[in-house]
């Protein structure tokens, strides 16, 4: 499993009216200066914000000011306006929009995402598979529209799509769905939904997917055998983290992608991934990556795995690549798939943390 761990300068379409709308200016209006005005002032704003997180709404606000969002979907989805920066990646702003959609209902509680009954039984949600399929990369600086809703795939769980469009032009650029359980944070072990938590987000459901999928496609296992295999992983730098201390999703993608041959991904960039997670990846573990072509044929013509690239050109090939030029190798139009699994590798025994299935097509010119 894996548990998830943006203020936009563009103007939004509704005026904020008068001062006294913005949160940040009433709290403070509500401090008491007494004594000597700069100590007393930071003592009162210390007290306050001491162990809890500042102007979380108490009820749904339909217009997110200062993140660009708004409700929408007979006011239980939500949609946040977003341009595209240089450092891009889907998967950030799928996270990040999700995470606004959940501050602006007024369920937020002091949890990174939980609601206020959820804080209540030590449980928070964590990502058990998750879906994207890319029709379009946006370029840099393009403004697009993030839509996102939550429905119900199962009594124990919850479904979260996503609708990213040009605003201009409307067109999609991408889709995502993804479905989530509760995990007891302090057994980390999955839990089955209080009645209470259903009673608390099952108003915010629409009947309504990002992505038809009548049966969920299976992900089958790799073993030693899988024609790639990519060892002794390691998280490098502690924004591969998430905000639980475990290994983020951004760096699972590219642990996959990594063991493609890279002088494929020079030519090729993903057109739609799934990934299944099952356990939690700490960043104290040693991680293997095994990957096996679908369809092996394709790669026997004198590719091989490239290790003398530079960090930095592995490193852009292997993320979510946000902008679709590249150099076009000799390899002929054909879409590839490709099962993944990342495993721990121990000394006795390997554990699955997530298998994996992309669709890689040939960059455009």
């Amino acid at each position: 499993m894996a548990s998830f761990s943006y203020a936009i300068p563009l103007p939004i379409r509704c005026s904020t009216g008068s001062n006294n709308q913005d949160p940040n200016k009433q709290s403070l209006n509500k401090i008491k200066i007494t004594g000597s005005p700069t100590r007393s002032l930071k003592v009162d704003i210390l007290s306050q914000t001491a162990g809890i997180r500042q102007n979380i709404p108490t009820k749904k606000q339909l217009v997110d000011y200062h993140r660009q969002g708004l409700i929408i979907k007979e006011g239980v989805g939500y949609r946040q306006t977003v341009v595209i920066r240089s450092y891009e990646s889907i998967r950030n702003l799928l996270q990040e929009t999700a995470l606004n959609h959940v501050w602006v209902s007024g369920l937020l509680s002091n949890g990174f995402g939980a609601t206020h009954e959820m804080m209540k039984n030590d449980l928070i949600r964590v990502v058990s598979r998750m879906q994207v399929q890319v029709d379009r990369y946006p370029i840099w600086g393009e403004i697009m529209e993030i839509g996102t809703w939550v429905g119900a795939p199962g009594k124990n769980g919850m479904r979260r799509d996503w609708l990213i469009r040009s605003q201009a032009k409307g067109h999609v650029f991408a889709r995502a769905t993804s479905t989530w359980v509760m995990m007891n944070q302090k057994t980390r072990r999955l839990s089955k939904m209080p009645e209470e938590v259903m009673a608390e987000i099952s108003p915010w459901f629409i009947e309504k997917q990002a992505i038809q999928e009548d049966v969920p496609e299976k992900i089958s296992k790799l073993d030693s055998k899988a024609k790639y295999v990519n060892s002794n992983l390691k998280m490098e730098e502690t924004r591969d983290l998430d905000m639980n201390q475990l290994v983020n999703n951004m760096k699972y993608v590219r642990w996959m992608l990594e063991t493609i041959p890279d002088q494929f991904l020079v030519s090729h960039q993903l057109s739609s991934i799934i990934l299944e997670y099952r356990k939690e990846c700490g960043g104290s573990n040693i991680v293997q990556s095994l990957c096996k072509p679908d369809e092996d044929g394709i790669l026997n013509s004198g590719l091989k795995q490239n290790n003398d690239m530079s960090p930095l050109n592995r490193f852009s090939l292997a993320s979510e690549i946000m902008e679709g030029n590249g150099l076009l190798g000799s390899l002929d139009n054909v879409p590839l798939r490709y099962t993944h699994l990342l495993q721990t590798q121990g000394e006795t025994k390997n554990e699955e943390i997530v298998r994996g299935k992309d669709h890689m097509e040939e960059k455009a010119i």
